[in-house]
């Protein structure tokens, strides 16, 4: 989940193959509106990558993501959940997707002139976001987990 410029909250998802849904989050976040989100984008987009049915979902350590209700929703709907490090955002690599996103939107010739249509440019380039892409960032998951274990859980370049 990122929030761009202030104005705009999105919630998306990835996998090697590409990129699945992105919505917009209003407000702030609860346990109760992330379940939504994922009832609403989290099987479509699985669907849109073409994973089958054996999905580890990745996600953070945020208190709305390891809520009880979160993880029986998760369970009840088949998905297994990566164990994830406290304070690792250098291990997710979406978080390269939101740079990469972000700067495909900076770098547009027309600016946008409030929220909605901020939201509609987040929306066309995440569209463009291709498998060449997401594929190297799933990639280079070994890479980074090695990276950490070496600098002790401490920063790395990612």
């Amino acid at each position: 989940m990122l929030t761009f410029s202030g104005n705009v909250m999105v919630w998306g998802s990835m996998a090697a193959s590409g990129v699945g849904n992105l919505t917009q989050v209003t407000g702030i976040m609860r346990k109760e509106d992330y379940i939504e989100i994922l009832e609403n984008n989290l099987k479509e987009s699985v669907r849109k990558v073409g994973l089958g049915k054996q999905v580890i979902f990745q996600q953070d350590n945020d208190p709305k993501h390891t809520a009880k209700v979160v993880q029986n929703w998760l369970e009840n709907n088949n998905f297994s959940v990566m164990k994830w490090p406290a304070q690792s955002p250098d291990l997710n690599p979406i978080e390269n997707l939101w740079s990469y996103l972000d700067s495909k939107v900076c770098r547009r010739p027309t600016k946008p002139k409030n929220s909605e249509e901020l939201l509609e440019f987040l929306k066309q380039e995440w569209e463009l976001i291709g498998p060449d892409f997401t594929y190297k960032l799933v990639n280079s998951m070994p890479k980074r987990i090695a990276e950490i274990i070496r600098a002790k859980g401490c920063h790395i370049p990612y």
